[in-house]
């Protein structure tokens, strides 16, 4: 009927009127359909001579599911437990990752991040953040091995488990200084080469040879702040294992 939803019969009729070469009102007619309906069903699918009944099928139940994800509220992001306002947290948990983004980080990844980030656990599974981020598995897979080759995050299984989690932690900024540290050695040594290569008394070799010192110093001094921080990062663990300890021999 003209108020129903277009079925995979009415698709595979409406394939077969384009392949005879009938415009729309003919195939209309046939479904017992207005023309109008023929027209946006196919315009949306490919067009004339790209129309296909069963990828129209199924692009058909993907915006249905998209429509029903839509409508259906959004779980709360993080813990809000500790008497945490859940909307308080919603709220900077969508500031933060749009400061990630500010700072040059892909838009999924900021969301991805900032998504793990408010987490107590610090640990979300491919599935937790789908449902949490209203986004497809492909686009998780895609932003999680950014995020990885960044140093931003981890994978971890539990023992006996069959999914993967997806990681953050105190280091993490560690780990994305240590890989900017790699990445900028890589550069030193690019530029190096290239100042060779061009002449180092050329303007392109000077430029290069320029880059190089200046890359020098910044990981110099980027590795002089990872060595306080891990002496005072020592220091601090150090403490918390030792009242950690005494506080576990008093209570016996």
């Amino acid at each position: 009927m003209p108020g129903d939803r277009l079925t995979n019969e009415d698709r595979q009729l409406i394939a077969a009127g384009l392949a005879e070469g009938l415009g729309f009102a003919e195939i209309g007619r046939r479904l017992g359909r207005p023309a109008s309906t023929v027209m946006r069903e196919v315009n949306r699918n490919g067009g004339t001579d790209g129309y296909r009944a069963q990828r129209a099928q199924e692009a058909t139940k993907r915006r249905a599911r998209r429509e029903r994800r839509a409508q259906s509220p959004p779980p709360p992001l993080g813990d809000t437990s500790h008497g945490r306002d859940p909307q308080a947290v919603h709220d900077f948990t969508e500031s933060f990752a749009t400061l990630l983004e500010q700072q040059g980080m892909p838009r999924m990844a900021a969301r991805v991040l900032a998504c793990l980030w408010v987490t107590d656990s610090g640990t979300l599974t491919a599935a937790d953040l789908v449902e949490r981020l209203r986004v497809s598995p492909a686009s998780i897979s895609q932003t999680i091995a950014l995020l990885e080759q960044q140093g931003l995050i981890r994978r971890e299984r539990a023992p006996g488990g069959r999914r993967e989690r997806y990681v953050v932690d105190d280091e993490l900024w560690v780990r994305s200084t240590l890989a900017a540290l790699r990445m900028n050695d890589a550069l030193v040594a690019a530029s190096q080469s290239a100042a060779a290569i061009l002449g180092a008394t050329t303007p392109a070799g000077v430029r290069f040879d320029v880059s190089a010192e200046f890359l020098l110093l910044v990981n110099g001094a980027l590795r002089q702040v990872m060595e306080q921080w891990q002496e005072g990062h020592a220091a601090r663990k150090g403490l918390h294992d030792a009242l950690t300890s005494d506080s576990r021999r008093r209570g016996r």
